[in-house]
């Protein structure tokens, strides 16, 4: 799936690209009846929320389960970003985030590139999300939030949090949020039809199968799920080949280590058994959990100043 020149130039402005209903209710369906599986597991690689047993986040299903590896080569996620990076790409997180009724908290305003740029010394922001509903999105279910054109102002100053959900993550102080929001168009406005044309905050809703595609210094979060109706949503984080982490001070379930580019499978992989492999079917190796704070292949200097000089271009 190639993107046209009016999506580029969109994308370049807001930060985001939104793709209604892109997988079918049959593609989709593959992916939600595999999801209990994966939620069922003890296992490191299962987050939970805290003080639930419900599953926050799910890390490396590519590794374990045949239609999310199969999702993990799919063209309609993987060309666009090829298109917007301009080479190979490879896997550097796969998460499937259950934001399920009742239950799921919240996740502070925050830019991925933080995440990775702090805690796996990733140089540039020369990667991105693609995200895939596994259920209808709708006001009250948690939806994400996107502050759009943030993007546009790098890598920002942020915070690590410890404590407020199960999960660790580099958030924004509340000051710079407004700041961004303002600059964004703060609260919107009505066009001459009647219609509500969000401004400094927009949040992408839509039926099970619709995509989402994001810069990843594009800041976002997502409230509480007070609904009765789950959240539940798969993440491919992308990186550029040339652009891999430097350091594996988190485990490789939550960090790929394997730097090969992505060959993508055929545009019915969701619907047809093509063979894929699945490594960790059988259990996640000791050496998927081995961390070290040493970085190789460069210095923490070197990746530093590579991402300054990628927050100013």
């Amino acid at each position: 799936m190639k993107l046209t020149p009016e999506q580029l130039a969109e994308f370049d402005k807001e930060g985001f690209l939104f793709f209604p209903s892109l997988f079918s209710p049959e593609e989709t369906k593959t992916l939600t009846d595999a999801v209990p599986e994966l939620y069922s597991h003890r296992a490191p690689y299962n987050v939970r929320e805290k003080g639930s047993d419900a599953v926050r986040t799910n890390f490396a299903a590519h590794m374990t389960s045949e239609p999310f590896a199969r999702l993990a080569r799919h063209p309609r996620m993987i060309e666009p970003v090829e298109s917007l990076l301009g080479e190979k790409l490879y896997m550097h997180q796969f998460k499937v985030n259950g934001k399920m009724g009742f239950e799921g908290d919240v996740w502070q305003w925050h830019q991925d590139y933080g995440t990775w740029l702090n805690d796996d010394m990733m140089p540039t922001e020369r990667a991105m999300n693609v995200a895939i509903f596994l259920d209808d999105v709708n006001d009250f279910n948690g939806p994400l939030m996107f502050i759009p054109g943030s993007h546009k102002k790098g890598v920002v100053e942020a915070k690590h949090d410890l404590t407020t959900t199960s999960y660790p993550l580099w958030t924004v102080d509340d000051d710079l949020i407004r700041q961004l929001v303002a600059r964004g168009g703060d609260k919107g406005h009505y066009d001459a039809e009647g219609n509500y044309v969000p401004g400094g905050i927009i949040s992408p809703k839509g039926p099970a199968g619709s995509m989402i595609l994001f810069h990843s210094c594009l800041v976002h979060a997502s409230g509480s799920n007070l609904s009765p109706w789950n959240r539940v949503a798969v993440y491919l984080s992308l990186c550029a080949v040339s652009n891999h982490i430097r350091r594996h001070k988190r485990p490789e379930y939550i960090a790929h280590r394997d730097f090969s580019p992505i060959t993508c499978l055929p545009d019915d992989c969701l619907t047809k058994d093509y063979p894929v492999e699945t490594p960790w079917k059988n259990g996640v190796p000791p050496s998927a959990l081995e961390t070290s704070l040493e970085p190789f292949g460069s210095t923490v200097a070197a990746v530093a100043a590579q991402a300054s000089e990628g927050a100013t271009s």
